[in-house]
């Protein structure tokens, strides 16, 4: 999207930005790093947690790095950065975080400063992928829950003012998964704090996501015993059973199942005819796909947690239908809930998930009912959601924009003047998958995608918010081979909710061979 750009006035940017004193504007911070990075160069992050998998990053625009400790608590802080282009389109932009890790998404970062927005981001108040941090420790897990994404937006909104010499006009959130959450409960919690938030795969409704997560590992047993379904049975005959069952209800077979929620899957047809047959199931081993694909009921007998999507076994085998416990769930209840290092995730139970909703540490929930404060001050919202989601089942973003629609009384039309969600075909978690699921979602799912409102679910943020004109689509791209340089496979319009992408002809890969239906 073209913007003004806010340039330094100094002949040297270097100079401007190493005689930088963000103390000045934030006094009990302390300056860990300030630095000028040159576009192309890679970045190392030596002192990184090994288990956020980030060693290096090269960054794509000229700018002025800021790393700084900032205490939330007499116990807490949170480690805060801040990229600040030399190029800056007068724009700030928060990034989240992903599951219950304290890892800075330096890839987002890179990504949204070589569009000039000036990008913050946080290790959420701890270190790494784990949640060992939360043990004993409330006020870690209130960073985590809201408080680190708050305290960067006031002390990044303070620093970009400091140092361009004037406010940001409009300000954005990027993040997916457990980022997705962050954004949903600044919307909730702090209204003021954005101006377009892009919520991905949104990890709300967290205290029965993280049960729902947890019931895998009792539902499919360990890997060693006897009985357990090997990944590939669930990516072989499972698979071609539910693809059989529900691939061409979108009106081609592709191997996509367009609105998983019209797949009523009846796993009952893999049951081997003889106890010697082979290539099927056991009646016990239907039993755990049936309860796989089924909703979590609580205690009174209310839906807790829709089920898993049909399709998404395919990369579920890697994490919940691995026959090991979910470690972020593993986790949440060991160190948050229970406070108990030795609980043991195989004695799972609907009592736990009940504990930890009543609990609601740090109020880490994120399931409102409205957002009328974010929405009537003109906020902007989008969110998305793979349709083959292995950690976090889209059926749940579907319950939240209901919810929202009941609670603030408002029909499809009323939402759309400031929510859209989109549902994406044949995406896993946050990206990858075998459908069109590239459209500038952030990271490596925007290499090869252009900056633009039609293919960019970030720019249309900015040009919804900016110029008021909403997305009625975003267009994905599928890449062949998922690989940028050898071009694109197809592109593929993927509709707002409630409207679903249904085939009408010409070839199926054809970006106008679909439309959206209700």
């Amino acid at each position: 999207m073209p913007a003004k750009l806010h340039l330094i006035t100094s002949p040297n940017f270097n100079l401007t930005c190493l005689s930088f004193q963000p103390k000045k504007y934030l006094p009990d911070s302390t300056l860990k790093i300030l630095e000028y990075v040159p576009a192309s160069k890679n970045l190392t992050f030596p002192g990184n947690d090994p288990s956020c998998g980030r060693t290096s990053q090269v960054v794509l625009a000229d700018l002025c790095r800021v790393a700084l400790s900032i205490p939330t608590s007499n116990r807490s802080g949170i480690i805060f950065e801040i990229w600040l282009p030399e190029n800056w389109n007068g724009r700030f932009l928060g990034t989240g975080n992903g599951g219950i890790d304290g890892c800075i998404k330096y890839d987002d970062m890179a990504y949204t400063t070589q569009y000039g927005f000036a990008t913050t981001g946080s290790n959420n108040g701890h270190n790494g992928t784990g949640g060992l941090a939360f043990y004993k420790n409330p006020d870690v897990v209130t960073d985590f829950s809201w408080r680190s994404l708050h305290t960067t937006v006031v002390a990044g909104k303070k620093l970009v003012k400091g140092f361009y010499g004037e406010s940001q006009t409009k300000s954005y959130y990027l993040g997916c998964s457990g980022g997705g959450r962050q954004g949903i409960q600044a919307a909730e919690m702090f209204p003021e704090d954005y101006d377009g938030i892009v919520a991905g795969c949104p990890g709300i409704n967290f205290n029965y996501l993280s049960s729902w997560r947890a019931s895998f590992y009792p539902i499919t047993g360990p890997s060693n015993v006897t009985g357990f379904i090997e990944p590939k049975t669930w990516t072989g005959i499972i698979h071609e059973e539910i693809l059989h069952q529900c691939d061409d209800l979108d009106g081609v077979t592709d191997g996509i199942i367009e609105d998983p929620s019209l797949c009523n899957f009846r796993p009952e047809s893999l049951i081997c005819p003889t106890p010697n047959s082979t290539n099927c199931l056991t009646p016990a081993q239907v039993q755990v796909v049936r309860k796989v694909y089924s909703p979590l009921y609580g205690e009174q007998g209310q839906l807790i947690y829709p089920g898993l999507q049909p399709g998404a076994e395919t990369m579920a085998v890697q994490r919940l239908l691995a026959g090991q416990p979910f470690s972020y769930s593993e986790d949440w209840f060991r160190y948050a809930v229970f406070g108990d290092p030795s609980w043991d995730p195989l004695t799972f139970n609907i009592h736990d998930a009940s504990l930890a909703e009543r609990l609601n540490p740090s109020n880490v929930r994120t399931w409102p009912s409205t957002l009328e404060s974010f929405s009537s001050r003109g906020g902007k919202l989008i969110a998305y959601h793979g349709g083959q989601d292995n950690q976090i089942t889209g059926f749940d973003t579907e319950r939240f924009y209901n919810r929202l629609s009941v609670g603030m009384s408002a029909s499809s039309g009323d939402l759309d003047a400031w929510f859209r969600f989109f549902r994406i075909p044949g995406m896993f978690h946050c990206s990858g998958g075998p459908g069109a699921w590239s459209f500038g979602q952030g990271a490596s799912a925007a290499a090869g995608i252009a900056f633009l409102p039609d293919v960019n679910v970030l720019a249309a943020m900015v040009q919804w918010v900016e110029n008021g004109t909403a997305p009625e689509t975003i267009t994905g791209t599928k890449f062949i081979n998922d690989t940028v340089s050898m071009g694109e496979a197809y592109q593929h319009r993927h509709c707002r909710y409630p409207y679903r992408s249904t085939y009408i002809n010409g070839p199926p890969e054809g970006l106008n061979s679909w439309t959206c239906i209700q």
